[in-house]
């Protein structure tokens, strides 16, 4: 690791890498590989391009980082586009050394010494890459550059200031309805007025990754999309199955939970634009700004245990946290590691909601788990897990910090938790309608614009049935889609966040009766990273399995059970 007692993310060198130099690397360990007569010389190769794999990735990240903190910034635009070129390039050489190792007469020592998975990634590697997709991969890496500029370049007049996408839905929870829905308008006329480019952007990537998926002979792009993720052990039947169980017990509580709030808010009709005023007098409010909040989760993340003592540390003094909402940063919210440093990244945007506790909770999560596995894993490919399982570090951390909402709220603190539990909820059937979305616009890739948004309007009546947009034009006809960022850069992966949902819930109810050994299964499930597949990571951390039948009824029995005894 680089420099750990000095370094800040602002003060990191950022060097191009040599992508001919790297390629020259790769075919060197391959033949030293296959030329190996014992396990040392393996793996001594295997460390070796460990490192410069890290040395890559690690500058590839500051330039992301970079990018997405001032999109303006025209030389991290273009080194950002550059590496996004190049990366690809360069995949068959580093495939080829991946290779050497699965053929190695030495598997079954690197086998013993850092496991199978290793080689589930590799051969998840080569079903989804063949060199006639470099230029289709590049095409596609434009193609989402360009939705996320267009979304950073958000500058909306109201209320006296220029807004960006933060920034406005900040306004979402205002007190006086009529501003609410004038907010909620302008979110609308945003997406609307990038309607034509956003549905020609839409069309190329489904276009690009058709063809991605008929170039490695499969008909459509959903096992290619389902592989990218990382899913070996469940397939398209299972998520058909938990789609299910989402609307026969998920979708009856949410409706049963905003008419209710309906009741609260006083209105004949619950609109899009109330959906975030929880209660008619306001909702929790953090009780100070930015820098009130970090040194809050500072506190909290100390209380918690000493591992997470030692992470909030650990990012503060190394500044590796950008948290503020400023113009030009992009409309985003994500970790990310630098591998050189053992370091996790955290990016987003406080508007001073009480999704500015999400974002200490569930993103910090995330940085945390990755903070556990870069000090437990052997190997960089198991820094991350797959991601359905990384949601639970996040969700979970979130229940984790109930304990603690007076420190950021004070007397609002029940307010938080209510609405914060009912939110947890209420992404359930969105998230599910978001995953169903993109199964029936890749299945179906010559289905024109208009009529995928129509299919979005469909599934909102499926599993949204309470939504009404009061006569906007643009998310009546099903125009709300365009927001969700995930659909264009993420194919197939907001289902996590769903799955997730039911393995937090379980560690929730589970910390009410034993908390010590709540947080015991919780750091197993940190510490593992990527080492394992899915199912083999729930069973270790000790979580059910949410294809089984009955998981999403007791995950909403859990949640209809705490909000009921939450007098609101």
């Amino acid at each position: 690791m680089m420099g750990e007692k000095t370094f800040t993310f602002p003060q990191m060198d950022y060097v191009r890498p040599d992508f001919e130099k790297i390629g020259e690397k790769a075919e060197e360990l391959t033949s030293r590989v296959r030329k190996a007569e014992s396990y040392e010389e393996v793996r001594s190769c295997l460390m070796e391009m460990e490192e410069f794999s890290k040395h890559m990735g690690t500058a590839a990240t500051i330039v992301s980082i970079r990018h997405t903190l001032n999109t303006r910034d025209e030389f991290y635009e273009k080194e950002d586009a550059y590496l996004k070129g190049k990366m690809p390039e360069v995949m068959p050489g580093l495939l080829a050394l991946k290779e050497s190792f699965m053929e190695s007469k030495f598997r079954a020592e690197i086998e013993k010494e850092f496991g199978n998975q290793m080689f589930v990634s590799i051969e998840l590697d080569k079903k989804i890459f063949c060199e006639e997709n470099i230029p289709l991969m590049q095409k596609e890496s434009l193609l989402t550059s360009e939705y996320e500029k267009i979304m950073a370049s958000a500058e909306i007049p109201f209320m006296g200031e220029k807004r960006n996408l933060y920034g406005l839905q900040k306004f979402f929870e205002h007190e006086d309805r009529q501003v609410r829905a004038s907010a909620y308008k302008e979110y609308s006329a945003f997406y609307h007025s990038h309607e034509e480019r956003l549905e020609e952007i839409w069309d190329e990537l489904i276009s690009v990754r058709t063809q991605m998926a008929k170039n490695l002979g499969y008909e459509n792009f959903i096992p290619v999309g389902y592989m990218q993720q990382s899913r070996t052990d469940y397939g398209q039947k299972e998520v058909e199955e938990f789609r299910r169980q989402v609307r026969e017990y998920a979708v009856p509580l949410c409706s049963k939970l905003y008419e209710m709030q309906r009741e609260r808010l006083g209105v004949d009709t619950l609109m899009a634009y109330d959906e975030k005023r929880v209660f008619p007098d306001g909702n929790a409010v953090p009780a100070g700004d930015e820098d009130f909040m970090i040194s809050q989760a500072q506190k909290m993340y100390h209380d918690i245990s000493p591992e997470t003592g030692e992470f909030i540390d650990f990012m503060i003094g190394h500044e590796l946290m950008d948290l503020k909402n400023r113009p030009g940063k992009a409309s985003t919210g994500y970790m990310t590691i630098l591998a050189d440093y053992q370091a996790p990244f955290v990016f987003a945007c406080l508007n001073h909601t009480i999704f500015d506790m999400q974002v200490l909770t569930h993103e910090l999560g995330h940085a945390f788990a990755g903070y556990m596995a870069m000090r437990e894993q052997p190997l960089s490919g198991y820094y991350f897990s797959t991601m359905d399982i990384a949601e639970i570090h996040s969700m979970g951390m979130e229940q984790f910090a109930y304990k603690y909402a007076e420190m950021f709220f004070e007397d609002q603190a029940d307010k938080y938790r209510f609405a914060h539990l009912q939110e947890a909820l209420m992404l359930v059937p969105f998230g599910t309608a978001v995953d169903e979305f993109q199964h029936i616009c890749y299945e179906n890739p010559q289905l024109t614009p208009k009529e995928r948004t129509l299919e979005w309007k469909k599934l909102e009546e499926v599993y949204m049935p309470w939504r009404r947009y009061d006569a906007d034009d643009f998310f009546d006809r099903g125009g709300f889609w365009y927001h969700k960022l995930h659909i264009y850069l993420y194919p197939f992966y907001y289902i996590n966040y769903v799955l997730t949902t039911m393995g937090a819930m379980e560690l929730a109810a589970k910390n009410i009766n034993d908390h010590e050994k709540t947080w015991e299964d919780y750091m197993k499930l940190c510490k593992c990273g990527g080492s394992m597949s899915y199912l083999e990571t729930l069973k270790h951390a000790g979580l059910s399995v949410p294809f089984e039948e009955g998981s999403v009824r007791r995950a909403v029995e859990y949640i209809e059970g705490v909000l009921s005894a939450t007098k609101m």
